[in-house]
């Protein structure tokens, strides 16, 4: 459901609120349009930006995305659906995506403003993404774990376990992407140690991005074009 043009022109001069849809989860959720896209917002963090969502446009722009070989694709945290948008619309990617939310009002939210533009295959699954990747028996050739309470990521997806659990649904030469924050020196910090900690010594072929106040851990440095 796109915006009259009007508001997309003065959302580039003041951000127009849009809905609220508070949750469980997430009791600060609101969707509000800003330089002519659809934000989606919680207290503390922007969940989706449309094209402008940097810490994955930013690192989609430093991939070869031609060495991905397949198309099936595993988000776990959805947004509005940043990345998918990303890939289709400004990569011209086409992936049959598997979307694991835990929030419905999330999922309510993408569902009403920016699927009904999308082209992919898009399976919704509304569940705890630590379960969903603890039984699943899929695999997956591109697999983003981007997934926030706030600003903070839950303890559970930042251990050995879950990470392990995760090489198991990739495909022989799939390729993981994992958001993580680095805004602030506490930030950056949890960030290095869980990288050089947990991450490396799973994913030894491992690399990061600086993407704006993120980093962006990858299983495989091969995939990025710096390297």
């Amino acid at each position: 459901m796109r915006p009259p043009a009007w508001k997309r022109y003065l959302s580039y001069l003041t951000e127009f609120h849009i809905e609220s849809a508070p949750s469980d989860h997430n009791p600060h959720l609101y969707v509000s349009l800003s330089r002519g896209r659809y934000q989606l917002c919680t207290a503390n963090a922007i969940y989706s930006y449309e094209d402008l969502y940097d810490n994955f446009g930013l690192a989609f722009n430093q991939m070869n995305l031609d060495k991905i070989e397949g198309q099936r694709m595993l988000i776990l945290g959805f947004g509005l659906g940043s990345i998918p948008f990303l890939l289709e619309k400004k990569h011209q990617k086409k992936f049959d995506y598997t979307a694991v939310e835990i929030d419905e009002s999330v999922l309510y939210l993408a569902n009403k403003y920016m699927m009904p533009d999308m082209e992919s295959s898009i399976q919704f699954i509304c569940t705890d993404a630590a379960v969903f990747v603890d039984v699943c028996q899929e695999q997956f050739d591109l697999i983003a774990v981007d997934v926030f309470l706030d600003d903070i990521i839950p303890d559970a997806f930042q251990q050995e376990d879950f990470l392990t659990s995760l090489t198991k649904l990739l495909a022989p030469k799939g390729v993981l992407m994992y958001n993580r924050l680095s805004q602030t020196k506490e930030d950056k910090y949890k960030s290095q140690l869980f990288y050089s900690d947990i991450f490396k010594p799973i994913f030894p072929e491992g690399a990061y991005l600086q993407v704006n106040g993120n980093w962006m851990l990858f299983n495989r440095k091969d995939i990025l074009r710096s390297t």
